[in-house]
């Protein structure tokens, strides 16, 4: 299953779970309005400020390894550091890095009918066994197997994945990461 289809199938779910919740008579609370703010800030280009970045003494060093860290290189290299960032915030839950590394296939979702990333994404938390999820906090890409399609575009495929599980097409698909505003994101291509 691919990054893409995960985003819908959870969208698609919500909307079911928020549809049957708020034509119950009435009675039941009304759907969380979307936040159309929310969103956008998702799919922003600023990079995002993380905890994990190095202390370093002096601004230019701890901005070029933030940069590297963070996956804002422009190179295959960098692409994958934010995919690997990416599968590790799923692995933890953490819907903001999600959402925010996921934001443009999220968005194009939403814009589909789907509803907000912060709505839907916690569903495919749901979708992810523990096992699972524990293996994707320590998971990591073999670049042999990665394949840049142009200056801004690299596919991962599933089968890239390094991980204590074993993870295929259909446990969370293949992935295509794209350059847009000095950091890579995960789009639906």
């Amino acid at each position: 299953m691919s990054v893409r289809a995960l985003v819908v199938l959870t969208t698609g779910a919500a909307l079911l779970i928020a549809g049957c919740s708020s034509s119950v008579g009435g009675s039941a609370a009304p759907a969380s309005p979307a936040n159309p703010a929310a969103p956008s800030a998702a799919a922003s280009s600023a990079p995002p400020s993380t905890p994990t970045q190095p202390a370093t003494s002096t601004s230019a060093t701890s901005t070029q390894a933030g940069s590297t860290q963070s996956g804002s290189e422009k190179s295959t290299a960098g692409a994958i550091t934010r995919y690997e960032a990416f599968l590790h915030a799923v692995g933890k839950e953490d819907l903001a890095t999600s959402c925010e590394i996921a934001g443009p296939a999220a968005k194009k979702a939403e814009d589909e009918g789907w509803g907000p990333c912060e709505q839907t994404f916690p569903i495919t938390f749901q979708m992810i066994s523990a096992q699972q999820k524990a293996a994707l906090r320590g998971a990591t890409i073999d670049p042999g197997r990665v394949t840049e399609t142009s200056s801004t575009k690299v596919q991962i495929p599933a089968t890239a994945i390094r991980a204590a599980v074993k993870f295929s097409d259909s446990d969370i698909g293949d992935a295509t990461m794209e350059y847009r505003g000095g950091q890579w994101f995960v789009i639906d291509d």
